[in-house]
């Protein structure tokens, strides 16, 4: 699990500095309309919805965006349909990747994930061709200097944590995804904050990268990424710290 636990810690730091030019705040605020739309806008009693509203706050949107996001999701304000698609495909050294939309436009999204895998990976496969190889997970990283094991190991295993490692510098939970947003809860409460939080896709098994394949595969995420329409990007990458580091 060790290169999931490093990009994930990566993709944070990254989305707090996305913040600040506002393309993180676009996406967030397109998860916080579908969440409103297709389970109402009270973050209480639509988990999807507190999820997407706790993430905006974790890397300071504004209270009235996430407001306005929840309304037009909600039919107060007029908005977008955007449409949720999920597209798979193959990078570098045949590392699975699985890509989750939110689109307008279909064709236009579509256009421009073939053309980026199609430069940068292996090309875009059938739906179902990688997905096999993860499973959905609520996955927390807290950084070992925050805290002792035994702390975190009780309050995320007594509000129904499956796992936790120790990874290098990190501690790793892993929840099912509907007791996600507890355990995430259990541990702030307890006075740690994640260094990332997310319901993600885990990957079974890892495609170790270096040199030339590893730059192209992180090219390859950041493009992805820098996609308006793309929520999330999940692969079977494991590539070494420092190369992570450098980015």
């Amino acid at each position: 699990m060790s290169g999931h636990s490093k990009w994930a810690t990566t993709k944070h730091k990254k989305a707090v500095i996305d913040a600040k030019r506002g393309k993180i705040f676009t996406k967030i605020g397109k998860e916080i309309t579908v969440a409103a739309r297709l389970g109402g806008g009270d973050p209480d009693g639509n988990p999807r919805l507190r999820t997407a509203v706790v993430n905006a706050k974790s890397v300071s949107m504004p209270s009235e965006n996430i407001k306005r996001a929840i309304q037009k999701g909600t039919g107060e304000l007029p908005g977008v349909a955007y449409e949720e698609i999920t597209y798979e495909g193959y990078g570098p050294a045949g590392v699975a990747i699985i890509i989750e939309v939110m689109t307008d436009n279909k064709n236009r999204t579509v256009a421009e994930i073939r053309h980026t895998m199609e430069k940068l990976g292996k090309g875009m496969g059938e739906n179902g061709c990688v997905s096999w190889m993860f499973h959905k997970k609520g996955y927390i990283v807290v950084a070992a200097s925050k805290t002792t094991e035994e702390k975190l190991m009780t309050l995320a295993l007594d509000a129904g944590a499956e796992d936790l490692q120790a990874e290098d510098d990190n501690f790793v939970i892993t929840t099912p995804p509907s007791d996600f947003e507890r355990v995430r809860k259990a541990i702030e409460d307890g006075g740690i904050v994640p260094e990332a939080a997310e319901i993600t896709m885990l990957p079974q098994t890892y495609v170790k990268l270096e040199g030339k394949e590893a730059d192209q595969m992180l090219r390859l995420m950041e493009q992805l990424e820098d996609n308006d329409d793309v929520q999330n990007v999940y692969a079977n990458f494991d590539i070494p710290e420092e190369i992570l580091a450098a980015r």
